[in-house]
């Protein structure tokens, strides 16, 4: 007798709780896409160099193509308004461990630098990366970090 009863019932809330589970998705994605465009924070690559500036260096950031697509090659260029050595940058997965990623720099001038990257794509369909620079600068280490986000249409 329970049998009869516990199937029809059994499969009501299952339906109900798949129903629940796209109106959750939906929000999920409605509030990834209103952070994909209301955070001033993020390097927005289409309207030019990200800058930021530490101990009175200006460093510059830009990415082509600046949708910054994941799984492509990328061109990274970084400029210094000074002229500064130990040159190192990394890019790591902000919110999502996406391994540690060099970037093998090449010095184009004496404030300017190069390099070619990839990095990999994420499942959820928001990735913002953060690309750590490190520098000397009159004897003393410093670190900037650009967050930018992956496969940005905005």
């Amino acid at each position: 007798m329970l049998n009869r009863y516990f199937s029809p019932i059994f499969y009501a809330s299952l339906l109900l709780s798949a129903a629940g589970c796209d109106r959750v998705q939906e929000a999920t994605e409605n509030a990834i896409a209103d952070t994909q465009i209301s955070d001033p924070s993020f390097c927005q690559f289409a309207a030019g160099s990200c800058r930021k500036t530490l101990d009175g260096v200006e460093l510059q950031l830009a990415i082509s193509p600046v949708d910054a697509p994941s799984e492509r090659p990328l061109q990274l260029s970084l400029m210094a308004s000074e002229p500064i050595t130990e040159v190192q940058v990394r890019l790591e997965g902000r919110d999502m461990f996406m391994g540690i990623i060099p970037v093998k720099l090449e010095q184009v001038s004496g404030t300017q630098y190069s390099a070619d990257v990839i990095y990999g794509s994420c499942s959820s369909g928001y990735m913002v990366w953060s690309a750590f620079v490190s520098f000397d600068y009159r004897g003393k280490m410093h670190t900037l970090v650009f967050d930018f986000l992956a496969d940005n249409d905005a």
